[in-house]
């Protein structure tokens, strides 16, 4: 399983696993925009970004928001991680992604990524690994997303 979505009162809620860091963050994208959209989205269009963080939660949480911004101003939905690089020590992230901005049906919009209830961590513990299926020293994220 690479994410699921969890119960949440009043917005969306997704915990994301991968064997890598560059994986977790992937997966927490593909679980966005799940989020956003459920059509296949064509790949038309290659962004490349960079983004900081101050830590592994905030560098995250300008990840998701650098796809949110892509979505809000020119309608790009993801189809694709091309290419990612994180540098764990100085918290940075290069990725080269595809995707589109045609007309797609719009699930639900998020309004923002949000710090409630985030984390990234790695070591999946034995009751994590056991719901998940993942193998135990992997990564594991926590996002809510405000919709």
């Amino acid at each position: 399983m690479k994410y699921e979505f969890i119960e949440h009162t009043a917005d969306v809620q997704f915990k994301a696993y991968g064997k890598s860091l560059e994986e977790v963050f992937s997966n927490c994208a593909y679980a966005f925009v799940e989020s956003i959209c459920k059509e296949d989205v064509l790949k038309k269009k290659k962004i490349k970004f960079n983004v900081q963080g101050n830590d592994l939660e905030n560098l995250l949480y300008n990840f998701l928001e650098e796809l949110l911004f892509l979505f809000d101003s020119e309608g790009f939905i993801l189809s694709k991680i091309l290419k990612m690089k994180i540098d764990e020590k100085n918290l940075k992230l290069n990725c080269e992604i595809i995707g589109d901005s045609g007309d797609y049906e719009v699930y639900s919009h998020v309004k923002a990524v949000t710090y409630n209830s985030m984390f990234v961590r790695k070591e999946i513990g034995k009751k994590e690994t056991e719901e998940s299926g993942q193998e135990e020293g992997g990564w594991i994220a926590q996002v809510v997303l405000d919709v």
